[in-house]
């Protein structure tokens, strides 16, 4: 099951289950789609991966299967990220 992360691990804006413009990577990493493109310049720092639109959850599925509530925030901030050998 996906975990939906309710921040941006980069600016730790809020990102709702139903946020149009939170951005994964295959790791469930979770931005918001400025820092993803404009900070990050589409690569995770992370892992190095790729980003995609985190898809939006039903309400119906939401109720059973809820988003996380633990927030994950880059303790040494974000900066441009390079891509993994």
């Amino acid at each position: 099951m996906l975990e939906l992360r309710p921040n941006c691990e980069c600016c730790d804006k809020d990102l709702p289950p139903e946020a149009a413009d939170a951005v994964i990577c295959t790791f469930e990493c979770t931005f918001c789609a400025d820092c993803a493109e404009n900070v990050l310049v589409g690569v995770c720092p992370n892992c190095g991966g790729n980003f995609s639109a985190r898809p939006i959850r039903p309400a119906a599925m939401l109720k059973k299967y809820p988003a996380s509530t633990k927030r994950v925030l880059k303790a040494e901030g974000c900066g441009p990220a390079r891509k993994a050998a």
